[in-house]
């Protein structure tokens, strides 16, 4: 067993290795603070025949007793990744894929299991560190080693790896992986900062990476191992340079077709025209034409925007497609909006909800539950293919939550608009950016539907191709510039400043001029984007979706609350079924009334400010008689609250039986005689009545009236009987 230890923002970092899963290819032990993760790497002996790409698979196993925690739920075990998990897989992922070598096709598992918690010490960080170094000690080929730091901006300055609380106070969110001479990831959430203030986020992570890089270096020099050979298939030279003049013109215009269907027909006709022509001759080589048509496919676009600054639709390199906007496009939902750019569409549709409705947490993370919620759907034929329709899937989860994150800052607090609110983006035609798209019509989708958004948002995807020195930053990127293009590079923001950004790369990092610069034409970018957005809808309606629920405040005293609630939910169930309402009480005693009729709230709230109305001795109540019986009848002042109308006191002569006054159900009125130490209502009516002449009151009615004492007639109070009492 070796450790490796360094400081780590006044923290021990650690890595161990030698003690644990031994048998797989390579295994590290990480630990900082008191998380601790481990991270395996295990890889196949023989290369996936038949593929093109490199197939890495990596899970990230969050487990619940690593917070002192049992999986809720029948089976009580862990099940399915959450959110947070995926995400945490995917950062993994994004900083590793670039540094494998081209034409490695052995299959690779990388797994990080959380076993210990520190709210402190996210363990995403020690995922991508941990797998770098077991990667890195193993024999599997990687061009590493990589380091990744959390980084937060608190009163304008970079903090690395804030704790807890120093997240809270945080302007930014971003998670940065690189090596020691370029930037490989980045992941960041923040509240409408500037494109300066995120660049010196970025140089100060960089500066801790390049220490972590450092001391992975020590571990791999004292490893020693031998990495495994990468068996590559080099295409027949002699077919290339048949192939080449025949093809990369006829690629070349096809690449002037703007239509994304019509130029991928023209290609497709051309690799099976290539195939057929050459199969007779090279029968043993079809799949080697076919490898020789996509490198030529690769480098006829990338030479065209290098050398010619033309892109595959015709767009020079800071081009933004056409954008049209709409909105109110569905006549029964809340709010809803169509966002298209080029051949990307993606509708987006808001709905409100009260506050019962938000999206319970399940996982390592302190948050037990979100208010708002953004769920991206990806269905076959928005790329024009068939396919399955399932759950999301890992691209599903990493879109949504990327537009989450960059429309959250402009969403009010729960205070100013206690609602949940839930935006799902369908997209409709694919070509590029579609998580940008979902940010534009999500942002248009809510001023649709009334929420008061401080601002509207837009984002734009950006794109890099890189031959030698020549560099070449392509603004609104489609699909084929993503495939066969060097960067992925999202950038959302606001008038005011950047809520999101996400950048993955294919080559070893990106230097960081070349960041600033494409920064820089990612916020033009989204600003031209809003501009547009703006004609369309630039400030939310003042009033709600008529659709849309309204929500009714309402504070209660504490002890009230269970007043509202009534026995096993009685009085509040049975207001909700009266009203249609939808009701929340919080333990603070804040009641959230959700009404889509106004009235209905009117009426719902009228019924709870009378369950928490005091019963005042001496005021006149108009009552409903609820039971009687020989003593007197009980009388329902307010819902919930009961007095007893003693026999004596129903009129101011002499009452035989109840039922000769008063019955089941009459409406009456009466008044508060007084509230006895236990609560207890006496209640009168003859008080209320004129006394008839030569009619005195007499001392043994009035000690009969008093509820002490007496006969038969109910001088006795049986009020502890009853179940209302």
């Amino acid at each position: 067993m070796q450790k490796y230890t360094m400081e780590l923002q006044g923290r021990t970092l650690t890595m161990e290795t030698g003690r644990l899963a031994k048998l797989a290819s390579g295994a590290v032990l990480m630990k900082y603070g008191d998380t601790v993760v481990l991270v395996t790497a295990t890889v196949a002996d023989e290369a996936r025949e038949g593929i093109d790409f490199f197939p890495m698979t990596v899970d990230y196993e969050e487990r619940l007793y690593a917070v002192g925690r049992i999986p809720g739920g029948f089976i009580k075990r862990e099940g399915r990744p959450t959110e947070r998990a995926i995400l945490g897989c995917r950062l993994t992922d994004r900083s590793l894929r670039p540094l494998f070598p081209k034409g490695f096709h052995n299959s690779v598992h990388i797994v990080a299991t959380v076993f210990s918690m520190d709210q402190d010490c996210p363990p995403e960080p020690l995922s991508i560190i941990g797998a770098s170094a077991a990667l890195s000690i193993s024999k599997i080929p990687f061009e590493g080693p990589v380091g990744a730091v959390n980084v937060g901006l608190i009163n304008g300055k970079p903090v690395v790896n804030p704790s807890r609380e120093d997240s809270e106070k945080s302007d930014l969110h971003l998670v940065l992986a690189g090596t020691k001479d370029a930037v490989l990831m980045v992941e960041a959430g923040s509240k409408e900062i500037s494109r300066e203030e995120v660049l010196s986020c970025i140089e100060a992570g960089h500066e801790q990476i390049r220490e972590l890089v450092a001391l992975q270096e020590k571990m791999i020099t004292d490893a020693g191992v031998t990495k495994m050979a990468v068996i590559t298939q080099a295409l027949p030279q002699e077919l290339y340079y048949k192939v080449e003049p025949l093809v990369r013109s006829k690629i070349e215009n096809a690449f002037q077709f703007a239509d994304k269907k019509e130029r991928e027909d023209k290609l497709s006709t051309i690799k099976a025209e290539l195939v057929a022509g050459f199969r007779e001759e090279y029968p043993e080589n079809e799949a080697d034409l076919g490898k020789i048509y996509e490198c030529i496919l690769k480098e006829t676009m990338r030479a065209l925007i290098i050398e010619k600054g033309i892109r595959a639709d015709g767009r020079n390199p800071q081009e933004i497609r056409p954008i049209s906007c709409e909105v109110s496009v569905l006549p029964r939902t809340h709010g809803s909006a169509i966002f298209t750019r080029g051949q990307t569409q993606v509708m987006n549709v808001c709905t409100l909800s009260a506050l019962r409705d938000v999206q319970i947490l399940d996982g390592l993370g302190l948050e037990e539950s979100k208010r708002f919620i953004h769920h991206y759907n990806f269905p076959p034929f928005s790329v024009g293919e068939v396919g399955f329709m399932r759950g999301p899937g890992r691209r599903e989860i990493g879109h949504g939550a990327l537009a989450e994150r960059a429309l959250e800052p402009v969403v009010p607090s729960e205070d100013d608009f206690p609602y949940t609110i839930r935006l799902v983006s369908e997209v409709l035609e694919s070509n590029g950016s579609t998580s940008m798209g979902s940010v534009c019509s999500g942002s248009m989708s809510m001023m649709d539907t009334g929420v008061p958004l401080k601002r509207p948002v837009a984002g734009i995807a950006m794109g890099l191709i890189k031959e030698g020195d020549r560099v070449e930053i392509l603004s609104d990127i489609q699909g084929v510039e993503d495939f066969l293009g060097d960067m992925d590079f999202k950038v959302a923001g606001t008038e005011k400043g950047i809520t999101a950004i996400q950048m993955d790369i294919k080559i070893k990092g990106i230097s960081g001029e070349v960041l600033r610069k494409a920064l820089e034409r990612a916020e033009q970018g989204y600003r031209h984007i809003l501009g547009i957005m703006n004609e369309t809808i630039a400030v939310p309606r003042p009033e709600l979706s008529p659709n849309a629920p309204r929500m009714i405040r309402f504070q209660v005293a504490v002890d009230k609350i269970r007043d509202v609630i009534g026995p096993g939910g009685r009085m509040i169930n049975k207001i909700i079924a009266e009203t249609g309402v939808g009701i929340d009480i919080e333990p603070d005693g804040r009641v959230f009334i959700a009404a889509v009729d106004p009235e209905n709230g009117k009426k719902a709230l009228q019924m709870i400010e009378n369950l928490v109305k005091d019963v005042e001795a001496g005021e006149i109540y108009n009552g409903k008689v609820t039971r009687v019986e020989r003593y007197g009848a009980f009388v329902e002042l307010l819902p919930g609250k009961e007095g007893l109308l003693h026999i004596s006191h129903l009129a101011h002569h002499r009452v035989d039986k109840t039922e000769d006054v008063v019955k089941l159900g009459d409406m009456i009125e009466v008044k508060v005689t007084d509230i006895d130490e236990k609560g207890r209502i006496n209640l009168s009516r003859k008080a209320l009545l004129p006394r008839p002449e030569g009619v005195s009151e007499r001392k043994g009615r009035e000690k009969e009236g008093s509820g002490k004492g007496g006969g038969d007639r109910g001088g006795r109070d049986d009020r502890s009987r009853s179940s209302r009492y």
